[in-house]
């Protein structure tokens, strides 16, 4: 399904490290940006990373919250305070163990949430690297049309200094161009939805 037209809810990206949600989801962040609320929670780094991470997030009109660490409870605080309509975080099966402890978390935290406030409506999986969980392929059955936003994900990660940008960058492109080729676009990302409380999103956009 691709998605590209509809006008974007809140959004909320629980990510491990600084730059996941610049290179997992930068496009689409920032086109949801453009209509309403987008929040990005990271764990709390050195200042360096920091200030990485409010630098890339303003540039795609993002705000951030930083936590010591991602913890269930705080997960718990963090969406009945933004009541997003939309979450994002990690596969569960993610390469990267610590994605995959952040996904565990969020996720044990959103049955609780929902049932105190309603919130969040959906809930996504990102893209991982090279689109390659422990268990195969990544399946990305909703991909989103990044095409106007992709200069400004790009730009979002090329913020994160102190990281391998090159190899970063170049995966970033690889996988926009993979996906967007998928729908016949030059760039997308891609999210697969996971079902909350047994329902799956109906919906034209994240």
């Amino acid at each position: 399904m691709a998605v590209n037209d509809a006008a974007p809810g809140s959004v909320l990206a629980v990510t491990a490290h600084p730059d996941d949600a610049e290179l997992w989801m930068g496009g689409t962040l920032a086109w949801h940006a453009r209509h309403a609320p987008v929040t990005i929670a990271v764990e709390k780094v050195d200042e360096q990373r920091a200030a990485e991470a409010r630098s890339a997030a303003k540039m795609l009109g993002a705000g951030v919250e930083v936590v010591d660490r991602h913890r269930e409870q705080d997960c718990v605080d963090l969406l009945c305070r933004l009541t997003p309509e939309v979450l994002v975080v990690h596969p569960r099966n993610d390469m990267h163990h610590d994605h995959r402890r952040v996904s565990e978390i969020a996720l044990a935290a959103v049955t609780r949430a929902i049932i105190e406030t309603g919130f969040p409506r959906r809930v996504y999986a990102c893209d991982t690297y090279e689109s390659w969980t422990l268990d195969g392929p990544f399946p990305g059955w909703v991909v989103v049309d990044v095409t106007k936003t992709f200069e400004i994900k790009l730009q979002a990660l090329r913020a994160h200094r102190s990281q391998p940008l090159e190899h970063f960058v170049g995966m970033a492109e690889r996988m926009g161009t993979s996906w967007g080729g998928r729908i016949g676009k030059p760039y997308a990302e891609a999210f697969q939805p996971i079902p909350v409380l047994g329902r799956l999103p109906a919906t034209t956009c994240l």
